[in-house]
């Protein structure tokens, strides 16, 4: 939701966006492990001593009803949280043991999209884009990207990709909210990551919407290669995009497998008193 300009830096103008996936010189088993971990905030517990791997481009969807532990398992796996106790592995690597240089390169390859889209409202739309470009940037580019925007072309490439091109200039507040989640995949694809942990995405987006903005995020992860998790309220959006179904209760693994496995009893099971506000009168997980 945000911008202003740069200084012109020497770059050259032909500038692409990557297309081969980061991953494919070195093919990782799991770009996600974790062994027994628990996060507590003070006497809470989050999570409970939880064993999860998530293979290399796999797309898996994450759902469970509120203070199951969603959103801190996805902080855990970026590494902007760390265990109480356990590991967790984020690209072959142990997040606590990161410091300086390692964390912020682990963390340049984990993108992620927020709830509210995360944009800077007083940027323009490029400027939000090219914060993608941040984590492979100097200080003194960065800096100059403020006054004119670097690798310009590639800003508008990946607006292209998003089908919001003519929004280059413009600033987040004048974007719908399905606009602003799309200037925010746009600066995924700028950023290139390996992973994309997106943490209910479309949550403030009605359902045709919704499934526009996470079609366009399995679009984005199997063009990268990239492994993707989306935390999801609206279980709808499961079905055609995604073979593995993530289920949290309690701070615990309370489903793990296809959504076709996903009835109704255990949806009921799972989400309690808030299964009535799903809608889901006649679920069909395969449909």
């Amino acid at each position: 939701m945000k911008g202003e300009a740069c200084l012109a830096l020497s770059v050259p103008m032909d500038a692409t966006l990557p297309t081969e996936p980061v991953a494919a010189a070195k093919p990782l088993m799991a770009a996600f492990r974790l062994e027994d971990v628990s996060r507590a905030f003070g006497q809470s517990v989050v999570l409970n001593h939880m064993q999860l791997e998530v293979p290399a481009g796999q797309h898996v969807a994450v759902i469970g009803p509120s203070g199951a532990g969603k959103t801190t398992l996805f902080r855990l796996l970026s590494a902007f949280l760390f265990p109480t106790s356990g590991r967790v592995l984020s690209l072959g690597q142990d997040t606590q043991a990161l410091r300086g240089r390692k964390l912020r390169r682990l963390r340049r390859d984990i993108g992620v999209v927020y709830q509210n889209d995360n944009l800077v409202p007083h940027l323009r739309v490029v400027h939000n884009v090219l914060m993608g470009r941040l984590g492979h940037w100097w200080l003194p580019q960065a800096l100059a990207s403020l006054f004119w925007p670097l690798q310009l072309d590639l800003a508008r490439k990946a607006l292209r990709e998003v089908e919001i091109e003519d929004k280059l200039w413009s600033q987040p507040g004048e974007l719908s909210g399905g606009q602003q989640q799309r200037v925010a995949i746009a600066r995924l694809l700028v950023q290139n990551p390996r992973c994309i942990l997106a943490d209910e995405p479309v949550s403030q987006l009605d359902v045709r919407l919704g499934r526009e903005v996470i079609e366009l995020l399995v679009k984005v992860a199997r063009q990268s290669g990239a492994t993707l998790l989306v935390n999801l309220h609206t279980l709808d959006l499961l079905q055609g995009n995604f073979a593995r179904v993530l289920a949290l209760k309690d701070g615990g693994i309370f489903y793990d497998g296809p959504p076709a496995g996903l009835d109704a009893g255990k949806l009921k099971e799972l989400y309690g008193a808030e299964y009535g506000a799903l809608h889901l009168q006649e679920w069909n997980a395969g449909a």
